[in-house]
């Protein structure tokens, strides 16, 4: 099972669109697929269709009182739902008890869901507690990139934060990059690409997600791009996405 942590502490990335999206096209492909929604927000969640409020999430297996295998919300076929429940808020605020609060997550998800190929963890755009628990459980890191100079300044932060989990855990991440709201028709796309294939050569995903209407329509009717517009340009990139994440295809040299 390969726990992979999707995130960037700048909003407006694309970072839940990425996970809904990506992990509804590995699911279709044929792997298991578990996505756990960390964002207090909810909107993975939403996005998938599930939109009730009472419904326990991964706060409480956290925080003790509920199994992950309790929590989990059939979604599509070979795609599984664990939502972030009402009180992944309060996580945050939480003060030293018997258990270390960075682990968390990793314990919950400890000896469970192993009969899954995939758990994906969408973060929360921030660097506090909640992203701490992600980078401990996880053992790789997805992070959406979308087409700015202000993004570009956001990945310099988060990397450092990456590296500084690398040294205190002793462990190198698998971190990868994709561009998540691509606009070929604009000049600072094309720039920002530039710069980013420079600094991180060969760990950024093949495809690029271009930015579309469509994208921004599917999650207010709870679908993903694959059901709302299957033939559409955005769902051929994220299955085509899937495949890159799955062969681990990158992009080599300038573009």
């Amino acid at each position: 099972m390969r726990i992979v942590a999707i995130i960037n502490q700048k909003g407006g990335v694309g970072k839940t669109t990425t996970t809904a999206n990506l992990c509804h096209a590995i699911a279709e492909l044929g792997s298991k697929v578990t996505a756990i929604d960390l964002d207090p927000q909810g909107h993975l969640a939403v996005s998938l269709g599930i939109t009730a409020q009472d419904i326990g999430g991964i706060d409480e297996a956290m925080l003790k009182k509920k199994e992950v295998h309790q929590q989990l919300i059939s979604v599509r076929d070979n795609l599984q739902l664990i939502t972030s429940g009402s009180k992944l808020k309060d996580i945050e605020q939480l003060t030293g008890n018997n258990s270390p609060r960075g682990v968390l997550l990793k314990n919950a998800l400890h000896g469970n869901l192993t009969d899954q190929d995939f758990v994906f963890i969408d973060c929360p755009p921030s660097s506090g507690l909640l992203v701490a628990n992600a980078l401990i459980a996880a053992d790789e890191i997805l992070i959406p990139m979308a087409s700015d100079f202000l993004a570009l300044q956001g990945l310099s932060h988060l990397m450092g934060t990456i590296k500084r989990f690398e040294k205190a855990l002793q462990r190198k991440y698998k971190t990868l990059l994709v561009m998540s709201r691509y606009s070929p028709n604009r000049r600072i796309s094309s720039q920002v690409l530039n710069v980013l294939l420079t600094h991180f050569p060969e760990q950024i995903l093949a495809t690029v997600v271009r930015e579309t209407a469509l994208l921004a329509e599917c999650p207010s009717f709870g679908k993903t791009i694959l059901e709302y517009s299957p033939k559409s340009r955005s769902a051929r990139d994220f299955r085509s996405l899937a495949h890159d994440f799955l062969e681990s295809k990158v992009m080599y040299g300038n573009k």
